[in-house]
């Protein structure tokens, strides 16, 4: 039976932040409360990776690494995007991060974000999935 929800994560090799992301992630999932998760990793260096995030339509290529919640459709017998509860809202924890329209996160590179996407950040985004 496949996970109730699957997060996937773009990256590409050699990027020091897309290893920290896929860290931080598999430490989060394997704890009690995230047995519904999967993580499935695309790296955008390879078809299947390029094709996983140009089906996202969400995400900005410049601010990779980034994450998509998906949950399964049981009639479509495949994962679809979580759509947010309030698009393009202020969210304090991850600024301007959060993807706007989808569940997920991308890199905001700029003198705010830093480049980082945090533990915190990751949590948050899961509670509205989870809540």
């Amino acid at each position: 039976m496949a996970a109730k929800y699957q997060i996937r994560v773009f990256g590409k090799e050699g990027c020091d932040k897309c290893h920290t992301l896929n860290q931080r992630l598999e430490k989060m999932l394997s704890k009690a409360e995230y047995a519904d998760f999967e993580k499935l990793y695309c790296d955008v260096e390879t078809i299947e990776g390029l094709v996983a995030f140009s089906e996202a339509e969400c995400i900005n290529p410049a601010r990779i690494p980034a994450m998509l919640v998906t949950a399964w459709n049981e009639a479509e017998n495949d994962y679809e995007p979580v759509a947010t509860r309030a698009p393009g809202a202020q969210d304090p924890v991850c600024k301007k991060s959060r993807l706007y329209q989808y569940v997920g996160l991308q890199t905001d590179y700029s003198d705010v974000g830093r480049g980082v996407i945090s533990p915190k950040m990751l949590q948050s985004v899961l509670a509205e999935v989870i809540n």
